[in-house]
């Protein structure tokens, strides 16, 4: 029997019902929070292997509910999916850059749902079980093992995605890596971002470690260095 725990975040009554009985019926171990706040907490409570939260929710959206748990150390890693009726890319972009691993829009069978979260377990089984590198690129020190960058002596503070990103391009210098690689190495096959998340998500790294290491290559993607 399957053993990954999942808290489900929703202040719709039937979305919970229907997704948590198809989420236990193939063997997860699920709990339920009703709102954001209840999100959060729970999410220190319960750890789960991952979190399915809903955008649109009273008081504490979905948003920054998983703001707060990326910020905290002890949740920071938790693989979270939005889940949202909202489907404009722009809304996608933020939650990305909110900290999502995945953004699921809604109506969802059932089925398709449990194909998204098991292809976000499989993905990060594989990431755990990477060698845990150390990048050292000019003043960089990037940290595969602690998810740790380092511009001298300052810790920088970045979004898995980011880091994700970074790490990669940093990994084989001067390679140009296109928009589409870097949507598949990053967030997957399975999801699917535009390539306006990709440039959003360079512009915030380069605001954190300058302007100059990440090259621009106009109509196909980005590389580290000259």
């Amino acid at each position: 029997m399957n053993k990954n725990k999942i808290l489900l975040v929703d202040d719709d009554p039937d979305i919970r019902e229907i997704i948590s009985f198809n989420l236990i019926k193939e063997g997860y171990n699920v709990e339920i929070a009703e709102n954001g706040v209840q999100g959060v907490e729970m999410s220190l409570k319960f750890k789960p292997d991952i979190i399915i939260l809903d955008v649109m929710m009273p008081g504490m959206d979905g948003m920054e509910a998983c703001e707060a748990i990326r910020s905290n150390p002890e949740t920071k890693d938790i693989l979270i999916a939005f889940l949202s009726a909202r489907g404009e890319d722009y809304s996608q972009v933020a939650g990305f850059d909110a900290g999502a691993d995945d953004y699921i829009t809604k109506p969802i069978r059932p089925k398709v749902l449990i194909s998204r979260i098991k292809a976000l377990l499989r993905r990060n089984s594989k990431s755990n079980d990477l060698k845990l590198d150390v990048i050292q690129f000019d003043d960089l020190k990037i940290d595969r093992g602690k998810y740790q960058v380092f511009k001298g002596e300052n810790l920088i503070e970045m979004p898995r995605k980011e880091f994700e990103l970074l790490y990669m391009l940093a990994g084989v210098p001067g390679k140009v890596f296109t928009r589409d690689v870097m949507m598949d190495k990053v967030w997957g096959s399975e999801v699917i971002v535009g390539g306006r998340t990709i440039d959003v998500h360079i512009a915030k790294i380069r605001e954190k470690i300058g302007d100059k290491m990440i090259k621009t290559i106009k109509g196909v993607g980005y590389k580290m260095g000259e």
